[in-house]
């Protein structure tokens, strides 16, 4: 049985402010590119993590990020972060590319960690609740 893959992606172009004085992206800038694209692909599941907190008391902070930088952005480079859904069961991990448009050429790829934790107990949950995982298709 061939499962749907759980992915998004988004199509940037580097702004020279996301430059460093070498006049290549700042490997920080690679994390926010990152963000942007977990939370498209949480939008295009239906989750709403800050309707999330509000009805439940529960937030998603991030715990472990993984970058590995292979081929630098330059200013005005096209590209296309991929956000692929790995887990939400006990953790929700997601893997990252960032290529290339005009050829392809993986630059980074990356990997994040999110757990549940209820606040305001400030509880790390041992599971992602029911409605979110399920939501997500786990």
């Amino acid at each position: 049985m061939d499962i749907p893959e759980k992915s998004c992606q988004l199509k940037f172009s580097v702004p020279f402010h996301d430059l460093d004085p070498l006049q290549v992206v700042w490997h920080g800038n690679y994390l926010k590119y990152f963000d942007i694209t977990r939370a498209d692909l949480f939008n295009k599941f239906g989750v709403d993590l800050y309707q999330v907190y509000k009805d439940s008391k529960y937030i998603f902070p991030i715990t472990k990020t993984y970058t590995k930088h292979i081929f630098p952005l330059r200013f005005r480079d096209e590209f296309i972060c991929k956000a692929n859904l790995i887990e939400a069961q006990y953790k929700i991990l997601i893997h990252f590319e960032i290529r290339l448009v005009k050829n392809n050429t993986l630059c980074a790829k990356g990997k994040s960690e999110q757990v549940a934790v209820k606040l305001p107990e400030m509880k790390i949950m041992l599971r992602i609740p029911d409605d979110v995982r399920k939501t997500l298709g786990f």
